[in-house]
């Protein structure tokens, strides 16, 4: 095999992919068209990676035996369009990593409850004491994780850009929490690319590997028959013919394989997408062998993951909710869903081809004012401007949290759900929830 690796992006995925490819002896070089950040330079620097920063130059990349993508980049990127052309493999970080360690992975995707399963199942396992580590979509870098020691079992949050590049990588228990449209401005607006992207983390699953999924959700059960899969650990908030998880007189019952349960009033969170969240981390760890005693532990003892309906504060009794996370309009519909007062929207950012129909019924029910915050909200006055509800359009976080006061009686909630992502005023989610917190509590 060709030893040159060319990383692509210098994140924190490119960045741990270049210091374990540096580490196996490859020749290694990193190339990102944006600015790299200060840690990444003297991670860099440290481990005498070669880099480049604001461009991509071709000669120096397309001499690569393969390339590791950053997900962030789409295929149709100038400089990926040339690698593929080149015949160059691509590849993701975690593939990569996923080649030189003998852990135990536990994978998690879906549209929504990502982060929150991953960091549930991550606690379960610590709180076991096991030698565990967190990756994918949070956490450190797999590929660094597995350069600096490696673990006995990885949580890693696997999004469909990371699995569009992953093809030998094998999860041992596989968790699908629900298909719902997203990130459709990347598949070419075709929904079936979007789930046979999903999919793929049932790749290269043997018979001893886990299938841990939803139960209700139709687009998982009309693509099961297409898929080599583990053995099967559906859930459903109700018992069906193969749950493994359900709920039954106010408890939450496990029953493979090792089976018990525990009162639903015990459990840290709360809302119907949260008690997903917890059969699909409770059956992951009760297929890894963990105690059931540890498990009703960690499900009772977790904390909420931040700018996933995170309570802010409460001003003048109205309560302010960041819900930054809410990058699609499902994880709106769940948002609006739990919400148990009358409720002041905060909605915009850009557009991933979103269809707003899904959330309408719930808007109208419990919404009793809208705002907008993104630098084009011509869509979402087209479809809820007929509804009748106040609505106020803005630009600027500080303004948009002002108006949504301005809306908001005490004891009605502020929710901010924006159904979109961020990248048309902020860097991205997290740094939108961080700026919306700060202007609510100089409220």
């Amino acid at each position: 095999m060709d030893k040159r690796i060319v990383v692509l992006g210098a994140g924190e995925s490119g960045c741990g992919a270049a210091i374990l490819a540096k580490k196996l002896g490859f020749d290694v070089f990193v190339s990102d068209y944006g600015a790299i950040s200060d840690k990444y330079k003297k991670m860099l620097d440290q481990h005498e990676i070669e880099w480049e920063e604001k461009k991509h130059t071709e000669e120096l990349i397309l001499c690569a035996g393969e390339v590791i993508k950053s997900p962030g980049i789409p295929n149709e990127a100038p400089i990926m369009v040339k690698i593929i052309d080149s015949g160059i493999p691509v590849i993701s970080e975690i593939e990569f990593a996923g080649r030189y360690t003998r852990a135990k992975m536990v994978c998690i995707t879906g549209s929504n409850g990502k982060t929150t399963t991953t960091s549930l199942i991550y606690h379960i396992f610590r709180e076991a004491g096991l030698n565990v580590g967190l990756a994918g979509n949070i956490g450190k870098s797999l590929a660094l994780q597995v350069a600096e020691g490696d673990k006995d079992y990885y949580i890693v949050e696997l999004s469909s850009f990371q699995l569009d590049n992953m093809y030998e990588f094998r999860a041992n228990v596989a968790v699908l929490l629900n298909i719902t449209p997203d990130h459709l401005d990347r598949y070419g607006y075709d929904m079936q690319n979007y789930v046979n992207a999903k999919l793929r983390i049932l790749q290269n699953q043997t018979s001893e590997d886990a299938f841990v999924f939803w139960n209700d959700d139709p687009v998982i059960k009309k693509e099961l028959k297409k898929y080599k899969h583990g053995k099967l650990y559906p859930f459903a908030e109700k018992k069906e013919k193969d749950t493994v998880a359900y709920t039954e007189a106010e408890k939450l019952i496990f029953t493979e394989p090792v089976p018990f349960n525990m009162e639903l009033e015990e459990l840290s969170l709360t809302g119907k997408h949260n008690l997903y969240n917890s059969m699909a981390a409770g059956i992951s760890a009760n297929v890894a062998g963990i105690r059931k005693e540890t498990i009703r532990e960690a499900l009772s003892s977790f904390v909420g993951v931040e700018h996933r309906l995170e309570k802010v504060a409460k001003i003048n009794g109205v309560e302010y909710i960041n819900d930054s996370k809410a990058t699609n309009v499902n994880s709106c519909w769940y948002a609006l869903q739990s919400m148990k007062t009358k409720t002041v929207l905060i909605l915009g950012g850009k557009d991933k081809g979103n269809d707003y129909n899904e959330i309408a019924e719930l808007v109208k029910e419990k919404c009793c004012g809208l705002v907008f915050l993104g630098a084009d909200n011509s869509k979402l006055h087209a479809f809820f401007d007929s509804f009748g509800l106040p609505i106020a359009d803005t630009s600027s976080m500080q303004d948009c949290v002002e108006q949504a006061s301005k809306m908001a009686k005490s004891g009605e909630t502020v929710l901010l759900s924006p159904c979109c992502a961020s990248f048309d005023l902020f860097n991205n989610y997290e740094e939108r929830g961080r700026i919306f917190k700060e202007c609510v509590n100089n409220l």
